[in-house]
């Protein structure tokens, strides 16, 4: 088995760490999110806690296309966004390494390396709340969305769990972006800014803020645009296979 490591050189001195950790991931840090692919949350020297994602071995006919550099794995595509987010102003946790092993060529494990934040909140928060002390921090959403595609960002997998915040001390809110393994750069148009929205959780009220900052913000009209994304996460909230599974109802 090969395995190869793209470091961020900033981070060089965790070179003989990185080597050794995907032998040892299985036992040490903590565990933050299981399904396919596992989080965890490790201790490494200099007193840094990061971030390691390990990503699910591809199945074919994935393993053949990753593995033959047809399409970036994802893991490197989350290694190498975070440096084209910066560039365009929109906070992400800063790329430590991305490893891959591969046996015979072919891709198997690979881990995406990052720092990790800590105490931040996630846009899980506002499910099944309508409150008001959420609202400006909905239309804060809306206009930070509004930056992130005028900077000609889509980020693909926008979900309230993909999306951290924070209050400043003067009141106001900032965000950063996790998961931007998929994304897309180019021309973001009202239609597929309105479907980029379509998954946020929240009281159609909350929703409904959000999405009508995000129409002020770039020049939409409002109407057009609150309604679009509404009739789209109708559909979307309707059709989702795990909707029982929520821990609330989702207010369509």
């Amino acid at each position: 088995m090969k395995t190869t490591i793209l470091i961020n050189p900033k981070y060089e001195e965790l070179y003989k760490w990185l080597e050794e950790m995907p032998a040892k991931f299985s036992d040490e840090g903590r565990e933050i999110y299981k399904l396919r692919n596992i989080i965890k949350v490790m201790d490494a020297p200099e007193g840094l806690l990061l971030n390691v994602k390990r990503y699910h071995k591809p199945h074919f006919p994935n393993s053949l296309i990753y593995s033959l550099g047809i399409r970036k794995a994802k893991g490197k595509r989350a290694f190498e966004h975070p440096v084209l987010l910066a560039d365009a102003g929109i906070d992400t946790p800063e790329p430590v390494a991305y490893i891959e092993q591969r046996t015979a060529g072919i891709l198997g494990f690979s881990f995406f390396v990052s720092i990790h934040r800590q105490n931040c909140h996630t846009m899980y928060e506002v499910a099944g709340k309508d409150d008001d002390e959420y609202a400006e921090l909905m239309e804060a959403l809306g206009c930070f969305t509004a930056r992130l595609h005028d900077a000609r960002i889509l980020h693909c997998d926008y979900t309230p769990g993909n999306i951290l915040w924070n209050k400043n001390d003067d009141g106001t809110f900032c965000f950063s972006l996790v998961d931007t393994n998929r994304m897309r750069f180019g021309e973001v148009g009202m239609h597929e800014g309105c479907r980029n929205m379509k998954k946020m959780w929240g009281s159609r009220r909350l929703v409904g803020i959000m999405v009508r900052s995000y129409a002020r913000a770039r020049g939409f009209d409002e109407d057009a645009c609150e309604k679009e994304t509404m009739a789209l996460r109708r559909t979307f909230w309707k059709n989702y296979k795990d909707k029982d599974k929520l821990p609330f109802k989702i207010d369509v």
